[in-house]
């Protein structure tokens, strides 16, 4: 044990020991100041604002400010936004970030995505407005003719042409009922009278 002690007291040892602390501070050094280049350490970019720009537009100002962009679809329509423009991004505008970092942008499709038309006819007006609404269309106006039965739905309307069960619309159109007003219509008054 006390051969152990004088050698930890040596010159040699000594020397060795401050080589081997000198050698490590200088790695850990060199290899700071390499990840502090290679990871541009410090150079910040700001994030442009693209929100409702064309995907033309936002590529070229994505590509000035030395970011990469990648191009996210989006199945939602948001009609406050210009079609085939960028309705969302990631990070946000005015965040810093390194240069050629990738923002992720998601771009307004062109329409609402078509829509099925329930089978309405013969359902009340009530029922037949959640079975629309729970689908996604809306209804514009309900129209009453004679007919016996009161708020039953006869057949449905889009921009003045019948529709279909089946039939599809773009999402949130707005669809007129055809409901009877509980009245026996006139041609059925004739025909009894005639027999």
């Amino acid at each position: 044990m006390r051969n152990f002690i004088d050698f930890l007291r040596s010159k040699t040892f000594l020397i060795n020991l401050g080589l081997a602390l000198l050698a490590g501070f200088l790695i850990s050094w060199l290899a700071l100041e390499w990840l502090k280049s290679s990871t541009q350490h410090g150079e910040l970019v700001e994030v442009p604002n693209v929100s409702k720009m064309s995907v033309m537009e936002m590529r070229e100002a994505i590509e000035a400010s030395n970011l990469r962009y990648e191009v996210l679809d989006s199945a939602n329509y948001d009609p406050d936004y210009p079609r085939f423009s960028v309705i969302e991004q990631n990070p946000p505008a005015g965040n810093m970030v390194k240069e050629n970092r990738k923002i992720y942008v998601t771009i307004n499709p062109s329409g609402y995505k078509k829509i099925t038309v329930p089978n309405i006819v013969q359902v009340t007006q009530r029922n037949a407005a959640s079975m629309l609404r729970a689908v996604g269309l809306d209804i514009e106006r309900v129209t009453y003719i004679d007919e016996l039965g009161k708020d039953m739905v006869y057949y449905a309307r889009y921009k003045g042409k019948n529709i279909q069960p089946g039939d599809k619309l773009p999402k949130t159109s707005k669809i007129e009922l055809i409901c009877g007003n509980g009245k026996i219509p006139s041609q059925a008054r004739i025909r009894s009278e005639a027999q």
